[in-house]
């Protein structure tokens, strides 16, 4: 087996990359001899390899204006305002002129090995991610396996997390509302349903029971639809107990801020599944390159349907809506995503769930 000088180089940097800084793989259609390698976390959100050989100054500026095109298709899928790329070129002609780039956006660099002072600039770990390798074959061999070896441990986090799961929570929760209807009168709607005032005068239960209680039986059915079709997602793409925290903290938001704007007594678990609908738009987010256009053709309109639907039909509760759509995203980021989010990512979205409510009770209580 033979590799070039290029092919070491670009097997050498597809495994730093991959292995070390949890790039990967992306199809890019209508190209040869290059890979693309993508990471929306990172500085440079994708680094393409590119072993074409670039012969002048006016193929360099076509070759860039290619990958400009490509990257715009990018930022549309990821939804992504700026996407920096890096584009490492193995095989420049001795005239081109690779400083006459002028565009923020795009690093193009020229190396002549996967040790290249200008790659150490950027990545100076590299040099430490050693491939064991006694000639070409044992070589390819073992960039292979590790690389595999990735690629394996991402797929098992992928099956565990879109695989299909017992779903409890969701039916639980569906049959809580459904046996509390039965017992509902106006009593109990007036005792226990969402009200400022009484919340001021310290009935605090009300922040959490209103969001199970339903004023008739189409009320109570578009409620548990949505809740089944919804919440059956969400347990399954975040696990039970994440769904659970993810669910009572919006019931509680969509309270506040109902308690804070509106001036009627409010129920219904609609502000709860608006914030079920936030955890899927956060969840969208994050696994947007896989998804495609199913966060922004599907789960947005979505939302802004339902909350238009609430703005122009009186006796919705759109505050709470709100209030929980907003609790939904924020707790989201508290519970975390595996695989995706960090333990920062989780301390601040912590942080920023009791911000949140804090300042919703304290609007509600004290203002």
């Amino acid at each position: 087996m033979y590799l070039t000088d290029n092919d070491e180089i670009t097997m050498k940097l597809v495994h730093y990359f991959i292995t070390q800084e949890n790039y990967q793989p992306i199809l890019v259609q209508g190209v040869d001899n290059e890979i693309w390698l993508e990471n929306i976390d990172k500085p440079y959100s994708i680094i393409r390899i590119n072993a074409n050989y670039i012969h002048n100054n006016e193929q360099l500026e076509f070759d860039v204006y290619k990958s400009k095109s490509i990257i715009k298709q990018i930022k549309r899928k990821t939804f992504s305002f700026s996407c920096d790329l890096l584009n490492i070129l193995l095989n420049v002609g001795e005239n081109v002129t690779i400083s006459d780039i002028d565009d923020k956006h795009i690093n193009v660099i020229s190396i002549e090995s996967a040790e290249d002072k200008k790659i150490l600039e950027l990545f100076p770990e590299i040099k430490n991610d050693k491939v064991d390798s006694g000639d070409a074959v044992d070589f390819f061999l073992n960039v292979t396996k590790d690389i595999n070896e990735v690629t394996e441990k991402k797929n098992k986090l992928y099956e565990k997390t879109f695989g299909k799961k017992t779903i409890l929570i969701t039916y639980l929760l569906m049959a809580i509302n459904i046996v509390i209807f039965l017992f509902t009168d106006d009593k109990l709607i007036a005792r226990f349903g969402m009200y400022g005032p009484a919340v001021q005068a310290g009935e605090y239960y009300r922040l959490i029971t209103a969001a199970f209680l339903h004023g008739g039986v189409l009320h109570l059915f578009c409620n548990m639809y949505s809740l089944y079709v919804v919440g059956t997602q969400i347990e399954t793409l975040l696990g039970k107990w994440k769904f659970l925290v993810i669910y009572l903290i919006s019931a509680i938001t969509a309270s506040l801020l109902s308690g804070v704007l509106g001036t009627s007594l409010s129920i219904g678990a609609s502000g709860a599944i608006f914030g079920l609908l936030g955890a899927l738009v956060y969840f969208g987010y994050h696994y947007r390159l896989y998804l495609g256009n199913s966060l922004l053709y599907n789960i947005i309109p979505v939302i802004l349907i339902n909350l238009s639907i609430g703005f122009y039909i009186s006796g919705i509760d759109n505050y709470a809506h709100i209030g929980g759509l907003i609790g939904g995203i924020f707790s989201s980021m508290m519970v975390g995503i595996e695989g995706k989010t960090d333990k920062t990512d989780r301390i601040n979205g912590t942080i920023i769930t009791v911000v949140f409510v804090a300042f919703l009770t304290y609007m509600l209580l004290f203002k």
